[in-house]
This record gives C-alpha cells, structure tokens and sequence, in this order.
C-alpha cells in the first residue's frame, strides 16, 4: 500500500516544501529490483488529465543552488533516472532563464530518454545558454553564466539522425567550415594530403593529379591550412581509404607559380608537378579543367594559398 497518497480537486495533490539546501521538497524511492512493469514502479509518479497541467512539477528558485538537491526535479536510478511519457504532449518539459533546461548524465547509458506517441519526447528551453548541455543536442543563444569566456561555439557535440529529417522552422544552419566536401574512395593513400589536387581514373578512383589541364580533375583534398569542411557527404564505412574533397566553397590548394605568377582572380588548373594547380592561361585548353579561383597571390615556386573552388 502506499505510504503517501494525494488527491485533490482544484489543489496539489501532493505539495513538499524543503526550506533547507539540502533537502528536498518530495523525495520517494523505490527499492526493488524487479523490472518495472506499470508507472505505479517509480519511486515518484504524477498523473494529470488536464491540459496545460504537469504529473510532476518541480521548482528551484534558489540563484546559488549546488549539489543533487539543487534541481527542480531530481531522480536516480540504474535504468533512468528521470522517465517522461505523454500521450499526446511533452514527455519531459525543461525550462530556464540563464542554464539548462534540461541536463542528463549518465556513465553507462543515456542521460535522458523520453518517448512521445505524438508530440515531443523532450522539450527543453533555455533563454540565455544551452537548452541541451553536454549531450547529443546542443543549442546555445549567449554566455554561459556560470563560465562566461566559453561560448556555446566551444561545447562539443554531436546531433545525429539515424531515421528522420531535421527541420529548422526559422533560423539559420550555421557551419562554422569553409567548404563543401565530399568523401571519395582514394587508389594510393601515398602523398595525398590536405591540399592536394586529385584527379579520378577509369577505375572511378581519385589520384594525384600529375598533367595539366587534366578535365579529369576533382577537387582539392579538404582541411589544409585554417580552412576546415563545413559539410561532408558521402561519409561511410569502407574497406578502402576515403577522403573528403572540397567541392564548393573556400580551401586551401597546393600551386606551382613557376610556370606563371599567380594573381588574385586567376583561374586555376592542374599543374605538371604532382598533386599542384597552376594558372590557366590558356582559356581553350583550361575549359572543362579549371578547378577554381586564387584568392591569394604567388608570384613564384611553389606554396599553399587560398582558393574558391569553381569546378568548370
């Protein structure tokens, strides 16, 4: 039987008030082991038939909490810790004016899970830093209050989609690369390296590209330099080695200025020097070879310089 049980028409039906840091407002635990088949499993559940309404509410005022009580909800447990379920709105609701709205951690498994039949498994809101810390999701609009030199551009994570789109309803998608790459199976791993120009052959592999005006040209081997891919396609698994190669955007690119100076402007093709892009001076010979343009001078030898990639 349970120890405790609220029912209340127009009130709470359960309200736990702790003055004290370090304890909490309602606290319920659970110690079976035995695997949960029903809610009635948890070492708190909450159940609310009215919109707009929540089964669990939980709330921390206080600007200096630290510690496990310092949450407005709080739950421990060797599968989740804190479980959300809706019919028909949000599994779990998290909102906050200067942090997280919702923060999981775990060292075995998830640090939140929540499943939602028609809306959204976890909602979480936060006006001035990330809405989800630490975790697959992250979204930052400002300064961490508690760390204000890092900036939500220095939270490293990951957003992945195994089944599914990603829609982004206003907003922009902001890559913080220079270019757009694309993986490609490479013939011989040897000498190819960021900058380089490639080539592809008959056995619809890449190469270093070792003739000018070579209509056979790719690209340039992305992430030489300050410039890194913005976006790569094409990535999988694969027995054989792959490498992205900047199709569109900024890069830097391996040329030979001995045969002619390269000014800023110039468009550039392959050169005779092995994996290099020279200036294409001859307009009929370069159609259907040029790689791109220089965005950076070389009046001679060889070097690394910038360019826009404009394959043509």
């Amino acid at each position: 039987m349970a120890k405790v049980i609220g029912d209340s028409s127009n009130d709470d039906g359960v309200l736990g008030i702790a003055k004290s840091a370090a304890k909490s407002g309602v606290f319920g635990s659970n110690e079976s082991t035995k695997p949960a088949s029903a809610p009635g499993g948890s070492g708190v559940f909450g159940l609310t038939l009215a919109p707009g309404a929540a089964g669990v509410f939980g709330a921390n005022n206080s600007p200096n909490a630290q510690g496990n009580g310092g949450r407005g909800v709080q739950g421990n447990g060797p599968d989740a810790g804190v479980g959300g379920f809706s019919e028909e709105g949000k599994g779990v609701l998290g909102q906050s004016r200067t942090n997280s709205g919702v923060v999981g951690t775990s060292e075995h498994g998830q640090g939140m899970t929540a499943f939602s039949d028609n809306d959204i498994g976890v909602f979480a809101q936060g006006a001035s830093f990330a809405a989800v810390f630490n975790g697959a999701v992250v979204v930052g609009r400002g300064p961490d209050p508690k760390d204000p030199g890092k900036k939500p551009s220095d939270i490293n994570g990951s957003l992945v989609i195994n089944d599914g789109n990603l829609f982004v309803n206003k907003g922009d998608v902001i890559l913080a690369g220079a270019d757009c790459a694309e993986e490609f199976s490479i013939g011989s791993a040897e000498g190819v390296e960021p900058g380089v120009v490639m080539v592809i052959d008959d056995e619809n592999v890449l190469r270093i590209s070792n003739r000018p005006y070579d209509r056979k040209v790719v690209g340039v081997v992305s992430g030489a330099g300050d410039y890194k891919p913005g976006l790569i396609l094409d990535r999988q698994k694969s027995s054989v080695d792959r490498r992205p190669i900047a199709l569109l955007g900024k890069t830097f690119c391996k040329v030979d200025a001995d045969a002619a100076p390269i000014e800023v402007g110039d468009l550039l093709t392959t050169a005779a020097i092995p994996g290099h892009a020279m200036k294409a001076a001859n307009p009929t010979e370069a159609f259907g070879a040029v790689i791109g343009k220089a965005l950076r001078p070389l009046a001679k030898g060889q070097g690394l310089i910038p360019i826009l990639i404009a394959l043509q």
